[in-house]
């Protein structure tokens, strides 16, 4: 590969894997695999991403379940439209909990049609233990290509 097509590839990767969401980035939510029907996405947990009692807030959990499993339905290849929608469900099973590390959430579309999907997700520690589970539906803002 030439340098410039390294460049153009890089490139390509960024813009493929930027969410485009200032609130996710805040966060410190990056994604590491985003592809037709299935995301990951990973978070170092930060001081403030913890409660007054020192563990992980429920709602930086419920935020990584929610997005994961919505971006496992919205790709779009680069160069193709964004696909954008709503979360209609939300439910989070809290298993355990973490106060350091980084956290993986992955997730995959598991149905749907073309105004409506179903995702599932899973949140582990880096170390494999599992934080949560969880399952969301999403209306899409136009209909799905």
């Amino acid at each position: 590969m030439t340098v410039t097509q390294i460049r153009d590839t890089i490139t390509t990767m960024q813009e493929k894997f930027d969410t485009k969401n200032p609130f996710l980035e805040k966060m410190g939510i990056k994604i590491i695999d985003w592809q037709d029907g299935s995301c990951i996405f990973e978070m170092p947990i930060q001081p403030w991403h913890l409660n007054r009692t020192g563990a992980l807030q429920g709602g930086v959990v419920s935020t990584l379940v929610d997005a994961a499993c919505g971006y496992a339905g919205f790709y779009s290849p680069p160069g193709m439209p964004e696909i954008h929608g709503v979360t209609i469900t939300l439910n989070v099973n809290f298993v355990s909990s973490a106060n350091s590390g980084i956290l993986c959430a992955k997730a995959q579309r598991v149905g749907g049609g073309r105004k409506i999907f179903f995702s599932v997700a899973q949140v582990h520690t880096e170390s494999g233990v599992l934080i949560a589970s969880g399952q969301a539906s999403f209306k899409y803002r136009s209909p799905h290509p």
